[in-house]
């Protein structure tokens, strides 16, 4: 496992000890905690705006379906004569 370092104002320095006191936990696991969903949050965000950057290219490239027929098609899910996704 790797092992870094980190300055961090007298405060949060202070608060951290607390928290992993009353959490009684140590330090580093609620550094490894806030971090790791950090992370995750960060990484979510950057996904969401690659996503939302290719769905404006393909708007532009006239790539759309028409809401009308993705609802009949959701409409369809789990039916006997269920649908073909609309194209």
């Amino acid at each position: 496992m790797a092992m870094t370092s980190v300055r961090m104002p007298d405060e949060m320095a202070e608060r951290l000890e607390q928290l992993a006191a009353r959490l009684k936990r140590a330090k580093g696991w609620v550094i490894n905690e806030a971090l790791r969903e950090y992370l995750e949050q960060a990484e979510l965000r950057q996904r969401m705006v690659v996503d939302t950057l290719e769905g404006i290219e393909a708007l532009e490239a006239g790539e759309i379906i028409d809401g009308d027929d993705v609802v009949t098609w959701l409409d369809s899910w789990g039916t006997p004569d269920e649908l073909p996704p609309p194209e």
